[in-house]
């Protein structure tokens, strides 16, 4: 082909400017992702012979370093599957659109810290950036490929801030050659000691060989090449157990925990398993992808197997090692492998035991760790009918009876006020919303305790979880919910029941009319003037607002108006309309309404009538007090 360039998109410049000139602190990390960008390419093309079936066409896989000091270039080659010139263009010309803006404001925020060093390791693992970090310390990068099943090569050139070009290139074998055109002060990794010293620290366990390659020398392997999950656990360290989980997770925290066991009976694998104490950057992916890493007898197949574990544990990171997996199995005959169900079901025993031991001897961790990991450990109760119990004993929520923290659901059953039988959950945008909403004020006043749930699978994994320990949930904005039997007595309560009267209702009833379902006296407001409450087979705002998302046409039903009797300013109203003294009643009505939008966060829906309403109360105000 003829040399072609092409400009770099406009989220792949900036996130090369800020890893060129600021994430410098731990330039050494380069060496790291591109010796593992060398072995995923290895392993794809291991699987991809396998998928063939073509066993003759098996490779060992290597991977070697060379340098040049005359012309300060260090190179970094593999026979993995190689790239094509379009494969160049959209792999190393491209940065995926996911994380790339909390990559560029976390480098931004953080980028001269104390723990510049940490933050580096920390946003080059979190944000697939791996290649990219090579220019950190190469004034200009060139990479000759020639693709699995091709007879030509390609090379593409950049110096990291004009852009890239890509034309046609030799190399007789299949793989990739990554030459780096060192800075000046980046000189120290043409020496075979730094990189020797470079490799045993971040890439010791990577499968394959990693030689360096000296002209006037033999070639000397740097790499032990020890699969570290095929090792006892006792004769491994924190410090490689460490250093595995940097490169398979591509993260740099320190996990949660690590699971690392040998099964054996109707089906044998070894686990090498991480919990992460930090959400991948990916988490929130559309597709919900598993990482775990299936080998089979050592033998890469692949880290996106459907079932391996399910998609509501999608943030474990490790190595499952199987032999009773045919080497040539497919991605799509995995999904329907009994092994892999078994696997599947083994893992899933092992982490939630986990999450209990943790929940009950580091507590304080686990909370952390639920921060991080809770939304997506809660998707299980909606779609994993097998563990939803054991979901339920291990899952955390805030409560507004608790200020120490979150609790469980067995901890705020043994917390249930006097007479309490039910389960009060308020589901809420967000927990500052939710801490002063209206709803809530009975419930304080009488001591009883309201989980407040505010992540957007709550409302679905409500629906088909009707009960735990025998104890129902209560939504406490839908229906009549009536805790007059429930908890202490309020202090403002002087055992009376404030009434509104007929032509009260009949006003707010008519002035309303077609915005509300229906208006009545509330037993359950203290200090509010209104709240809107759905029917009890209706919907909670926070389901609204996800399906106002989705349609923005959705308006969801009409609620009911409830309104606090106990309120002065609705005592007076109500004392003018039942004599016939005050004839504004209506825009007071809509206002009344519009204090309820407002307390739940929402927005009002003509913002222009609204301050109108508003105007004509306050001089209304204003004419009476001069009388």
């Amino acid at each position: 082909m003829s040399n072609k360039t092409f400009d770099f998109e406009a989220d792949t410049g900036r996130i090369l400017d800020i890893v060129i000139n600021s994430l410098y602190s731990q330039k050494e990390i380069f060496l790291r992702e591109l010796i593992s960008n060398a072995s995923d390419a290895i392993n794809k093309r291991k699987f991809a012979v396998l998928s063939a079936g073509d066993a003759a066409e098996m490779i060992d896989g290597e991977v070697t370093i060379s340098s040049d000091k005359k012309a300060r270039s260090l190179t970094i080659s593999d026979n993995g599957i190689g790239l094509s010139a379009e494969e160049m263009k959209d792999t190393l010309g491209t940065i995926a659109s996911s994380g790339t803006k909390a990559f560029v404001e976390s480098a931004k925020g953080g980028k001269d810290g104390e723990n510049g060093g940490a933050l580096t390791d920390q946003l080059i693992g979190q944000f697939g950036v791996g290649f990219y970090s090579a220019f950190m310390v190469a004034e200009s990068i060139d990479v000759v490929s020639r693709p699995h099943g091709a007879s030509g090569a390609s090379r593409w050139h950049s110096d990291g801030t004009s852009g890239f070009s890509i034309d046609s290139a030799e190399r007789k074998t299949v793989g990739t050659d990554i030459t780096l055109k060192l800075r000046k002060e980046a000189k120290e990794y043409i020496e075979r000691e730094r990189i020797e010293f470079l490799v045993k620290k971040y890439s010791d366990h990577i499968a394959q060989p990693i030689m360096w390659l000296d002209a006037k020398a033999d070639p000397e392997r740097l790499n032990s090449a020890v699969a570290l999950w095929t090792r006892a656990a006792k004769d491994i360290s924190e410090e490689e157990y460490q250093s595995f989980y940097a490169s398979v997770a591509a993260a740099y925290d320190a996990p949660f925990a690590t699971l690392h066991n040998r099964t054996e009976g109707a089906v044998e694998f070894t686990n090498l398993v991480f919990i992460p104490s930090m959400a991948p950057f990916d988490l929130f992916d559309p597709e919900r992808r598993a990482r775990l890493q299936l080998y089979v007898n050592r033998v890469f197949i692949t880290d996106n197997c459907e079932g391996l574990v399910p998609k509501w544990l999608r943030f474990l990171r490790g190595v499952i090692d199987t032999p009773d997996v045919d080497l040539n199995v497919s991605r799509e005959m995995l999904q329907q492998n009994p092994v892999v169900t078994k696997i599947n079901k083994a893992v899933v025993k092992r982490v939630l035991g986990e999450f209990g031991k943790a929940l009950e001897k580091r507590r304080e961790e686990y909370e952390n760790l639920w921060t991080a990991l809770g939304r997506v450990i809660k998707e299980g109760l909606y779609e994993d009918d097998a563990n939803r119990a054991r979901i339920l004993d291990i899952s955390l929520f805030r409560s507004t009876a608790s200020d120490d923290g979150m609790v469980t659901l067995k901890e705020y059953v043994e917390g249930f006020a006097a007479g309490q039988e039910t389960i009060y959950y308020l589901s809420a945008e967000n927990a500052e919303l939710a801490m002063t909403s209206p709803h809530l004020e009975s419930f304080r006043a009488k001591g009883i305790g309201v989980l407040v749930l505010t992540d957007p699978i709550d409302d679905f994994w409500l629906a088909n979880t009707p009960e735990f320990d025998g104890k129902s949930f209560q939504s406490i904005t839908r229906g009549e919910v009536d805790i007059s039997n429930v908890g202490e007595a309020s202090e403002e309560d002087d055992n009376t029941e404030a009434v509104l009267s007929d032509s009260f209702m009949a006003k707010m009833k008519h002035v309303l009319d077609g915005d509300v379902a229906d208006v009545r006296s509330s037993a359950n407001l203290e200090t509010s003037l209104a709240r809107l409450v759905a029917d009890q087979s209706g919907m909670d705002p926070q389901m609204e607002r996800m399906m106002r998302m989705h349609n923005p046409d959705f308006n969801g039903g009409p609620k009911i108006l409830e309104v606090n009797a106990k309120h002065p300013l609705v005592k007076a109203l109500n004392t003018r309309m039942e004599t016939g003294e005050f004839d504004g009643s209506d825009s007071f009505a809509r206002l009344l309404y519009d204090s309820a939008i407002v307390a739940e966060g929402e927005t009002i829906g003509d913002p222009r009538e609204f301050t109108n309403r508003i105007a004509e109360v306050m001089e209304r105000a204003l004419a009476n007090s001069k009388e």
